[in-house]
């Protein structure tokens, strides 16, 4: 019997309910999903071309960025274009190894993006109060071990997940409540009991949470700190900018991760699933690359530069 339950969850695809009906108003819904999705590609696609044009911006906090923009271009790439497909073609299915691809790379650029966060904060941190000895300490080598890490860190974690979702049987039906294969979502199909693993779930995401918050936290307020004894105005206006971007950008990330991460599964529903998904998978992507740009003027002096290049 056993057997035959896992044949089953291995040899059939899985059927997504999808986000929108055909309804002239989720129509309208699913355009503007997908030009915030075209926007979101090209804000992204355009900040890492700054990034990479201008030698000024060759340092380790527009590094750090960089890579936070290939984390929301892979999450978006990942959950948008199956979406899209599926709605216009009218079929719902995703392969077991699509979906086992989605719930890989989604749950490995969440938890990538917790820690890389941790890492920006930890930047500033050392930027701010060790500015004359901040070139030794954070040199490429410590950025591209520090980033290794981040993803390296996302990838077992999701290694860990992928493996242990798909070694229950999916008897129950083959339908996943949502737009992506998500994790809550598809374990509520399965005939096994997954409580204990749901529970184990829980714990990970509160320690990968709760923990990289822990360095952020411990990073601003010494940067405040420091901040306030400074004499240069200046120097603080500049820190206080830089700063409270990343604040921005945490506090978007967090209030999606925690809604989604920390709570029990019984308190979850998928509607609430489905609107939180779409403020992490499209909203915080579009929004990452604006907040760090329009309030930054080493990225809005080279973009100004390259519209004189492109003659715009």
């Amino acid at each position: 019997m056993a057997m035959e339950l896992w044949n089953h969850t291995f040899l059939s695809n899985f059927i997504l309910t999808g986000l929108f009906s055909y309804s002239p108003s989720d129509l309208f819904l699913f355009i503007l999903v997908l030009l915030a999705s075209v926007a979101t590609l090209a804000g992204n696609i355009l900040f890492l071309l700054l990034i990479h044009a201008d030698r000024r911006l060759h340092t380790p906090m527009y590094f750090f960025l960089s890579q936070l923009s290939i984390m929301d271009l892979t999450l978006m790439c990942t959950v948008v274009p199956k979406m899209a497909a599926n709605f216009l073609s009218g079929h719902k299915f995703i392969s077991w190894g699509g979906c086992a691809a989605q719930i890989f790379l989604v749950v490995m650029v969440a938890g990538a993006e917790c820690f890389l966060l941790a890492v920006m904060a930890y930047d500033r941190y050392m930027a701010v109060c060790y500015p004359l000895r901040y070139p030794v300490l954070m040199n490429w080598k410590t950025c591209f071990l520090l980033v290794l890490a981040s993803w390296g860190g996302g990838m077992a974690d999701s290694v860990f997940i992928v493996t242990k979702v798909f070694s229950f049987p999916y008897c129950r039906s083959l339908e996943v409540d949502h737009f992506f294969c998500e994790v809550p979502a598809l374990l509520r199909l399965s005939c096994a009991d997954t409580s204990l693993f749901e529970d184990l779930i829980y714990a990970c995401c509160v320690v990968m949470l709760l923990l990289p918050l822990g360095v952020i936290v411990t990073s601003y307020a010494k940067v405040l700190t420091a901040v306030i004894r400074m004499h240069s105005t200046e120097g603080k206006q500049k820190a206080l900018i830089t700063c409270s971007s990343h604040l921005t950008v945490v506090g978007l990330y967090y209030g999606g991760a925690i809604f989604i991460y920390m709570q029990r599964s019984s308190s979850r529903t998928p509607a609430g699933n489905r609107a939180t998904s779409i403020f992490y998978t499209i909203v915080t992507p579009i929004l990452n690359p604006l907040i760090y740009s329009l309030r930054n003027r080493e990225v809005t002096r080279t973009l100004r530069k390259m519209k004189g290049l492109w003659g715009v």
